[in-house]
């Protein structure tokens, strides 16, 4: 195999997309690592790995970091083991394997490029995996996990160059040897005899030199390949094993953010919801326009929560048309659609539900000329029928009891905020802590 055509243009390829899926899994890692102190972070979400740091609530890197994906064992440890760990050390080892053969070249074994082949592939199958994962279930694709996806597939591209080169020269070696040796026109037309005793390939005086044909590659042991198969595995699961023999225990954290001191409303102000296979009494305070309430919704049903809550709803609205606690409205139009949630009785949730899916469109109807007028056209138009309710003397008074059970259990104005059964959790055990945080603080809820 000629150098022009030989293993180190797919190798190149494929270092090149290693130390590229080696940066972008790096800048991910570190951002996840950088949360274990349970504050929040900007994020490095773009196509140039460690740049384009946002803040957002919602920005679909911080999507995809809070998802049930984005990690693994989240229920045994505190944020769970990102995926992205194992992403860096297999590309670590792909980088290294790549730059081998490389520098390699013709005295690598042809077996490297068959493992570079199928092991190649791997990276790229989990790729189009969690590919699908963010476009069914998250409805977002993150910048930094699309930068993943692109550098699996240069790596793949070019474990497969390397193995079609393979083929190509494996099939010009045997040609090569198969062909009947041409003698040389000047031995042939007489002009100069083959010396005796001449190198192979060498005429006589007058004669023309043949070039030699290049040696073939050695194909290398079998045990080659189980070799290298576990030196990536080793690889693969090495930092998440250093990752989690350093976490630090979160233990002391869980139970100190307070209690619920008055967990019963004599009045019957607040909502119940009970799923069927309900198993653990909460409470959650929640405002219908609250983007935090809406993210921690979605996480508490992604992860499978939700269903096993004995759930008691408190509306607080951070708006201050009801809401005495403020002076300006937080959150406007959250009143209003508080008290559509109360007037809907068995579709209390339902409406919730909808209030979260078409939170942008309220809020910026809201802020819009007309204001909340917006707002109470949007809920006559999917929700007819509730008006005179909503307009009712009884409605605000419940709704002012729900605020007055806030203030008699003196917590703070924000929202979320959940109790399980009367201990609350914490604010920073909302978001990567959420799983091992509430399945500590209640074992009716762990994955039987």
């Amino acid at each position: 195999m000629s150098g022009s055509r030989g293993p180190r243009g797919p190798a190149a390829l494929a270092l090149s997309g290693s130390l590229l899926g080696l940066a972008f899994s790096a800048s991910s890692t570190f951002d996840y690592i950088r949360h274990l102190d349970r504050q929040v972070h900007d994020l490095h979400c773009s196509f140039v790995p460690g740049l384009g740091a946002q803040a957002g609530a919602d920005t679909a890197c911080r999507v995809a970091m809070y998802s049930p994906y984005s990690a693994l064992f989240r229920e045994s440890f505190w944020g769970g083991i990102p995926i992205s760990l194992f992403a860096l050390g297999a590309f670590a080892f792909f980088a290294a394997f790549a730059l081998y053969v490389l520098l390699s070249a013709q005295h690598a074994p042809r077996r490297a490029a068959h493992f570079l082949f199928v092991a190649g592939l791997t990276p790229l199958a989990v790729s189009l995996l969690m590919a699908t994962i963010s476009a069914m279930r998250l409805g977002v694709f993150c910048k930094t996990c699309v930068g993943m996806y692109i550098s699996s597939a240069l790596l793949a591209a070019g474990g497969v160059w390397a193995f079609l080169e393979d083929r190509r020269a494996a099939r010009a070696a045997a040609w090569s040897s198969a062909a009947p040796r041409a003698p040389s026109s000047a031995g042939a037309a007489g002009v100069g005899p083959t010396v005796p005793g001449a190198p192979l390939g060498v005429d006589g005086p007058g004669g023309v030199a043949a070039a030699p044909a290049a040696p073939p590659r050695r194909v290398g042991s079998l045990l080659l390949l189980p070799g290298w198969l576990v030196a990536l595995g080793v690889c693969t699961v090495t930092p998440a094993l250093l990752y989690a023999s350093a976490l630090p225990s979160y233990a002391s954290y869980m139970t100190g953010c307070g209690k619920l001191e008055k967990p019963t409303e004599p009045s019957g102000a607040l909502l119940h919801v009970t799923r069927p296979g309900a198993v653990q009494p909460a409470t959650l305070f929640v405002d219908p326009l609250c983007p935090t309430c809406k993210a921690f919704h979605q996480r508490l049903v992604s992860e499978g929560v939700w269903e096993k809550l004995d759930a008691t709803v408190v509306l607080f609205p951070l708006d201050s048309e009801c809401n005495w606690m403020l002076d300006r409205p937080v959150h406007p139009g959250a009143c209003l659609l508080s008290k559509a949630i109360l007037c809907s009785d068995h579709r209390a949730m339902d409406v919730l539900e909808w209030a979260y899916e078409n939170q942008e469109t309220l809020l910026e109807g809201a802020k819009a000329g007309a204001g909340i007028a917006n707002v109470q056209a949007a809920i006559r138009q999917r929700w007819p029928g509730l008006d005179a309710c909503m307009d009712s003397k009884e409605t605000a008074l419940r709704l002012n009891r729900m605020l007055r059970y806030i203030v008699d259990n003196k917590l703070p104005v924000s929202t979320p905020q959940m109790f399980l059964g009367t201990t609350r959790l914490c604010d920073e055990d909302t978001d990567i802590g959420m799983s091992y945080a509430i399945r500590q603080l209640a074992p009716a809820l762990r994955t039987k």
